[in-house]
């Protein structure tokens, strides 16, 4: 074995291979998110063109390794989806999140069946068919939303948590069609069992350990802030530079402790990243605290000692200040991770590795093999049946502007107003009546003969009342529904890995209809093309939606300039 490798001048050809790759993919991804939010699709497109199933301009090696860096970019994509997160929204909406997800895995599941008359697909098939398509691209979901400026609403946060429980159903799928060799099924308790337990072990524990461990530790750590401000080391723990290195060094632990584990990369890092979103939000209710208390510093105070418990801190308030000093962190030590991640992660991210993650699924489409036109058709069909699947997970955002009563009244108006107006001429009588008993005859006489003109009494007053008073219903929006729907279509990077782990295991192949080894087969190809249709079809829709979405609030803001409006997105478009 060589002690080194030699050093070799690339060529004129594999400079301008390489330098057009990445114009390219920057480019097209600068234009596509300007107009439709979904440079993604080009990217994906650009890889197929340059890579193998195109043009085979990439050398093999140079495909391994771009396929590599571009792994190394979903794990930081996936990190800032869980920087950009909201814990409250989060824990509001984790019912709602759980929900989305079920219905996002089990209906691709039951309707992969299809396959079986479409195809004749053994039943082993059709469910290593539906494992495939049941979980929702994480790089697709957070890049989505990251670009249309979703990530931290509502609907963000139901949309990035569902994503991620599919995540890890796709990380059990992944070991179970792995098991299947051959078609044989050979399943051991512990490859079900084990990835679902240890994620969920991440899912509790960290959770946990910010709450009994991190936690306290920060209070101490701030406390030494309070007792020496000026200090050397206090001063370095408020730099970016000391948040990178915590935040890098988590990120890694946890990463690695879930690979080695048998749970999914891409939880760890989801999880990384909420930790540090979980730090902002609490150093923003530090700062928020200690900026309303008069005299007190700020945490970006240079050259002033923060007050301990004890001493004084203004004129008029020094037995207040006082006790929340010693019952409120003084200051946050470190600087924000959102502010860290954008200096020193994202510009490398953005331009190099995320632009590598979506050509290197480009590098996995076996494009020549798709156009023959059984399964093409066949593809297009399951493709539709895998649209439907993913978009009902939309109606759980669903909200009606009219309630159920309301509605029920409408359907059974013609029926029902000869009851109502029988009800009311009751209840004109009984008012009438008891106004009788406290009021002067005449009194009573003149507001009887007032009913009878109306012919609507007391109740009248008292139902116009009412109406004032009610709130104007909420108006029908489907626009969240929808780009949840489209959102939860993308299958990318998890759909490839385990539909090419089933036809390495020989699952989708069939030796009466292949005539070489090297074929795909007809399954696969039906695969290939529902996970690329829904890759490329999912994230242009999001786009066209989010872009109606902001023309309409652009134009609200003109009609009415100065004046509250209410959201298009509504109550899924807040925080």
């Amino acid at each position: 074995m060589a002690a080194s490798m030699p050093y070799h001048e690339p060529g004129i050809t594999d400079i301008l291979v390489l330098s057009s790759f990445f114009l390219v993919l920057n480019v097209i991804n600068s234009v596509l998110d300007k107009w439709l939010y979904c440079g993604l699709v080009g990217q994906v497109l650009i890889g197929i063109a340059w890579g193998t199933p195109g043009g085979k301009w990439l050398s093999s090696d140079l495909e391994h390794a771009i396929v590599q860096l571009g792994y190394l970019g979903l794990i930081m994509i996936v990190f800032e989806g869980g920087l950009s997160t909201s814990i409250g929204t989060m824990k509001a909406n984790l019912l709602l999140s759980v929900c989305v997800a079920l219905t996002g895995i089990a209906a691709p599941m039951a309707l992969s069946f299809f396959l079986s008359p479409l195809v004749g697909a053994s039943p082993i098939q059709c469910f290593a068919a539906g494992a495939a398509l049941c979980s929702t691209s994480l790089g697709t979901t957070f890049t989505v939303l990251s670009t249309s400026g979703l990530v931290s609403t509502r609907l963000g946060s139901i949309l990035s948590t569902a994503a991620m429980m599919d995540d890890v159903v796709g990380l059990v799928m992944v070991q179970i069609v792995a098991s299947l060799g051959g078609g044989n099924i050979d399943i051991s308790p512990a490859t079900v069992i084990r990835p679902i337990l240890v994620s969920l072990a991440f899912a509790v524990v960290l959770p946990l350990a910010c709450r009994w461990i991190l936690k306290p530790s920060i209070a101490k750590i701030e406390d030494l802030q309070r007792r020496h401000a000026d200090g050397r080391v206090v001063k370095a723990m408020k730099t970016q530079q000391s948040v990178f290195i915590v935040q890098t060094a988590l990120l890694l632990a946890l990463v690695v402790g879930a690979s080695y584990a048998g749970a999914s990369v891409l939880l760890a890092a989801y999880l990384a990243g909420v930790i540090g979103a979980w730090w902002d939000e609490r150093s923003m209710q530090v700062k928020a605290i200690t900026q309303s208390q008069p005299g007190f510093p700020t945490a970006g105070t240079q050259g002033v000692r923060i007050p301990s418990a004890g001493e004084s801190v203004g004129r008029d308030n020094r037995s207040e200040s006082s006790s929340k000093t010693s019952q409120v962190d003084a200051a946050q030590p470190l600087a924000p991770s959102s502010n860290m991640y954008h200096n020193y992660y994202a510009p490398a991210i953005e331009r190099v590795l995320k632009p590598f993650f979506f050509a290197s699924i480009g590098f996995s489409i076996p494009i020549s093999m798709m156009f023959t036109g059984p399964v093409v058709w066949r593809g297009v069909i399951y493709t539709i049946l895998m649209l439907a699947g993913k978009a009902i997970c939309g109606l759980w955002l669903v909200r009606f502007s009219s309630s159920f009563k309301d509605m029920a009244n409408i359907l059974c108006s013609p029926v029902l107003s000869g009851v109502r107006a029988s009800k009311n001429r009751l209840r004109e009588k009984r008012l009438i009546h008891d106004s009788n008993k406290t009021n002067s005859l005449a009194t009573n006489s003149r507001a009887q003969g007032s009913a009878v003109r109306d012919h609507q009494g007391p109740l009248a007053t008292v139902s116009a009342t009412k109406t004032t008073e009610k709130s104007p219903a909420k108006p029908l929006s489907l626009y969240p529904a929808g780009i949840l729907s489209f959102a939860m279509i993308a299958r990318g990077e998890i759909g490839f890995l385990i539909s090419s782990v089933a036809e390495s295991n020989g699952i989708f192949k069939n030796s009466s209809s292949l005539t070489s080894s090297d074929e795909a087969s007809e399954i696969f190809l039906i695969i290939t093309w529902a996970i690329v249709l829904c890759t490329i079809i999912g994230p242009f829709c999001v786009g066209l939606l989010v872009r109606r979405v902001k023309r309409l609030e652009a134009e609200s803001a003109k009609a009415q300039p100065g004046k509250d409006r209410r959201d298009v997105l509504g109550v899924w478009g807040v925080s």
